[in-house]
């Protein structure tokens, strides 16, 4: 693989007056969000650096409490980029989304009912193959993603280098190499964020569709009837394969309605071209 594009010098220290936060145009907000313009989910594997994303994005400020019905901590944040305000939501370090523990249950609901504005994936750029099976299962949800391939640093310190942009190609969605530690990257994620959020890019991400022949049928049947049933629904493939695992959350939205109420995210109607997908 080549090695990825040389990134942005750190900056001295994280702050407000930084050279790297002032050229990326980033106000902290910490917790102080009355409105905001778009939602950001923060999503990925544990270890991999997402909490110094989020603290570098919003601050070390931050709103803590609980999911609803839930031990487990939900940690709320903002920043104000090219004059729109992002609510960022750091979900819970998990390994996929398949709903076996709280942790998991917490990500997968809030990437499909929750429907982000954008889902940022943050991954180990030196255990990259692990960490794109959630990778994937997100893009199955939502197309509305960022990849952010951080700890690029240490993945060089071990002659590690990913070609970034055969990623983005093969994903169908942005990728963007950071050293969040450092500060390296982060003014490329932000206008990545923007740039999804807005509608300016529309991502074609790369769904796998290579299930069993025996699951083939009863798969396309369903997707048929929950397309007659909620023709917006935004990810039909993906819910019918969760109803034929028995997933009780999916099997409860479909009882009580809330399927209904899931709509895609609402985009400009005239957003500018992009080389991940043209605007025709």
């Amino acid at each position: 693989m080549k090695t990825a594009t040389p990134l942005a010098a750190p900056p001295r220290e994280a702050c407000a007056s930084c050279d790297v936060y002032r050229a990326a145009n980033l106000k902290k907000l910490g917790v102080n969000l009355d409105q905001w313009d778009y939602v950001v989910a923060l999503a990925g594997n544990p270890n991999v650096g997402k909490s110094t994303v989020f603290n570098a994005l919003t601050g070390l400020r931050q709103h803590t409490g609980n999911w609803p019905g839930k031990t487990v901590t939900r940690s709320e944040g903002g920043f104000e980029f090219g004059g729109r305000r992002y609510k960022l939501v750091d979900l819970p370090g998990t390994y996929s989304l398949l709903s076996t523990s709280p942790d998991e249950e917490i990500a997968r609901n809030f990437v499909l009912f929750g429907q982000p504005d954008v889902t940022v994936i943050v991954v180990d750029a030196t255990r990259l193959e692990r960490n794109l099976n959630l990778t994937l299962q997100v893009l199955e949800i939502t197309d509305r993603v960022v990849v952010c391939l951080n700890l690029l640093d240490e993945a060089r310190r071990h002659g590690i280098t990913v070609d970034e942009r055969q990623l983005a190609r093969d994903l169908g969605v942005p990728v963007v190499p950071t050293a969040a530690r450092y500060g390296r990257g982060l003014p490329e994620l932000l206008q990545a964020i923007a740039d999804v959020a807005s509608g300016k890019v529309r991502c074609r991400p790369r769904r796998l569709e290579h299930e069993p022949a025996p699951l083939r049928a009863a798969l396309g049947e369903l997707v048929e009837r929950l397309r007659a049933i909620y023709p917006d629904l935004p990810s039909p493939r993906w819910v019918a394969m969760r109803l034929l695992a028995g997933d009780e959350r999916i099997r409860e939205a479909l009882r009580t309605g809330e399927l209904e109420t899931l709509r895609p995210a609402a985009l400009p109607r005239e957003p500018a071209e992009s080389p991940l997908a043209p605007v025709s």
